[in-house]
């Protein structure tokens, strides 16, 4: 079975990893770089309680490969909150499974904290990701299982054949029995583009500041801090610490950058939570979270083009789904029987969108 898996982040790498296995695979990445748009762009956590119930699924289905692989490191994630942002610190306190802590405890563990702060949550199971390390076995096990990863390979036309599928580039044209379509903010593109109906993938930007340690702390240790609402978060990298203003402001798909105004709004959001004014961004970026209507992933095979499959709509979960996530698409592709339980599946189908218009 030839197979060929458009996208080479970490909804690609995985899936091609995955079918690489049983089938003649080869990956078509538009940059010269794997993991360059979302996927290299990522605040790398994991936490099993992020998302809804179908991610919550996938990232407890994940948790065995990433321990196997060794690429988890503890961080936990610590919630604050202000006088007037108590009704959403007790939303997101339920929600996420967090523990509430003493003012003092949480002051011990973040000693930046304001005196503004009223209350506080941590929970302690919260891990970063090594995302390029991820990045790096998803490819390396494609490749010593024969297949093939083609950068600077954009996509530029794809055909049903009699017999599976054409996919064109500029260096010339290949015949597959199945297309995977992992391109994330380009995967309605990519679908319009071989004549199968989008599902209404939405891309949008959030952006992201590196500032020094603040007043010069050590803060390797810290958990990673959350405004309720998720209005902002925080977290160490590098021995730096890196904010986000947590938008989602629609985009096109697009190589994204960060917009100065809503930057600066994030900024003065953090502020106003810790003792350490912000005196210097070192850098800053964006990257494009991109989700289907419902939020939740989009994986499996079009309900109305024979051999189309999608892993798409990753949003913000796409590395700490990216194992259950790949295993998933694999079982669909090669015809095996899920190990998800059939609810998981049928909520992450791409199915659900063709019964929805169908008024099913």
């Amino acid at each position: 079975m030839r197979v060929a898996v458009i996208g080479g982040g970490v909804a690609g790498l995985s899936a091609a990893a995955r079918l690489a296995q049983h089938a003649e695979v080869t990956v078509f990445e538009a940059e010269a770089h794997l993991g360059y748009h979302t996927s290299g762009r990522s605040a790398a956590m994991y936490e099993e309680n992020y998302g809804n119930a179908a991610v919550r699924a996938l990232n407890r289905a994940s948790r065995e490969w990433f321990d196997a692989a060794g690429v988890l490191s503890p961080r936990g994630i610590m919630l604050v909150a202000l006088e007037g942002e108590i009704p959403l610190f007790e939303t997101d306190l339920v929600d996420m499974g967090m523990e509430e802590l003493s003012l003092a405890e949480a002051r011990a563990r973040v000693p930046i904290l304001s005196d503004e702060i009223v209350r506080a949550a941590i929970h302690e199971g919260a891990s970063d990701i090594d995302t390029g390390r991820v990045l790096d076995l998803f490819a390396r096990a494609v490749t010593e299982a024969g297949g093939r990863i083609v950068k600077s390979a954009e996509v530029i036309g794809m055909s049903r054949q009699e017999e599976g599928w054409r996919v064109e580039t500029r260096e010339g044209a290949s015949s597959f029995d199945a297309v995977v379509n992992a391109a994330g903010a380009w995967a309605d593109r990519v679908a319009a583009m071989a004549g199968v109906r989008p599902v209404g993938l939405q891309p949008y930007r959030r952006s992201m500041a590196r500032l020094p340690a603040p007043g010069g702390h050590d803060v390797r240790g810290w958990p990673m801090l959350f405004g309720p609402g998720e209005s902002w978060y925080a977290k160490p990298d590098a021995g730096g610490w890196i904010v986000s203003p947590a938008e989602e402001d629609p985009s096109e798909p697009m190589d994204a950058w960060a917009d100065d105004m809503v930057l600066a709004e994030g900024l003065a959001r953090y502020e106003a939570h810790v003792s350490e004014p912000v005196t210097r961004v070192e850098t800053n970026w964006a990257g494009l979270r991109t989700f289907a209507p419902d939020r939740t992933l989009v994986i499996g095979p079009d309900p109305e083009a024979d051999g189309f499959f999608w892993m798409a709509g990753q949003g913000g979960y796409g590395f700490q789904t990216a194992p259950a996530a790949s295993q998933l698409l694999a079982d669909t592709v090669l015809g095996r029987t899920p190990g998800l339980p059939e609810a998981v599946v049928s909520a992450l189908s791409p199915a659900r969108f063709a019964q929805a218009k169908s008024g099913v």
